[in-house]
């Protein structure tokens, strides 16, 4: 069989078996298409149309059952493709991912990296705050976005702040991101120009109802009631209340709440939110400056 055909047989195998998808691909072929290239050794990005196509190259009986083992793997076990990988892509970036820490894939990294927070943001800003880092993504992704500015990445779970220091140490940036354990903002430095969270924020109802494949992933990550709610704001309620005693007079917070934004606005109804484009529309993140959180 040829890389196509694998792709496109393996692409069958996923949907016939009613996997879902959301971790770095949105689709059956894709999903197929990472699985096989990785096995295969070659870069996600190989080309498989066009004249440098390698879609028709054939490939060897023994690659062929190592495939084959991998998609059975993805079925049976309900995991995501990255903690099969070991690898995840954020913007074109490489991180190191397994299930002591969530599936990176949050819309902040392309506003980061488009430069769509820059007009909140001056010559000024040098201190970044990632709560909520998982493996340290968007910690990362700052600091290669902003050279001059050093990152403190902070999470309440110590396996997760062990995956991210993993990362931080492939990109070389230890001498600018700080991992720090907090429960929230209990145990950051602050003041931060710029504060960058995508907290738990899933509500009862649809953490109920996610497929198995998120619930492969720390509940840590996802659950947006611990403290007994059920709309998905409880770590949200008490980030905005504490918030402003650890920003700088001019800093911002933006924040992901995916598909929560209903729920966000019904919490707080007269909160003076700026909500950001992402590929996913308006309704994903939005940027609070400290003066609408005081006010």
């Amino acid at each position: 069989m040829t890389i196509l055909e694998l792709i496109e047989a393996g692409a069958r195998q996923l949907t016939d078996a009613g996997v879902a998808f959301g971790h770095g691909t949105s689709n059956a072929f894709d999903e197929a298409a990472w699985l096989v290239l990785w096995q295969l050794g070659l870069p996600l990005d190989t080309p498989l149309d066009g004249p440098d196509s390698m879609a028709n190259q054939p490939v060897a009986p023994d690659k062929q059952a190592q495939i084959a083992t991998l998609l059975i793997a993805r079925i049976t076990s309900r995991k995501p493709a990255a903690y099969l990988t070991r690898e995840a892509w954020l913007q074109g970036v490489p991180f190191y991912v397994d299930e002591r820490a969530i599936v990176p894939r949050s819309f902040i990294a392309e506003l980061l990296v488009n430069g769509a927070i820059d007009y909140w943001l001056s010559e000024s800003t040098r201190r970044v705050l990632d709560l909520c880092t998982g493996n340290g993504s968007l910690a990362v992704l700052a600091a290669m976005t902003y050279p001059d500015v050093s990152v403190d990445a902070a999470d309440i779970s110590a396996d997760a702040l062990a995956v991210a220091r993993i990362n931080v140490d492939k990109h070389g940036l230890q001498e600018r991101i700080s991992l720090l354990a907090s429960d929230g903002l209990s145990n950051v430095r602050g003041p931060y120009d710029l504060i960058l969270c995508n907290p738990p924020y899933v509500n009862a109802t649809s953490m109920a109802a996610l497929p198995a494949e998120y619930h492969a992933e720390p509940a840590l990550a996802l659950d947006g009631n611990a403290a007994g709610g059920s709309d998905g704001m409880d770590f949200i309620r008490s980030l905005l209340r504490e918030a402003p005693a650890h920003m700088s007079e001019h800093g911002v917070l933006v924040l992901e709440i995916g598909n929560e934004r209903e729920h966000f606005e019904a919490a707080f109804p007269r909160l003076g939110a700026i909500w950001l484009e992402t590929s996913a529309g308006e309704d994903q993140v939005l940027l609070l400056t400290r003066d609408a959180l005081l006010a």
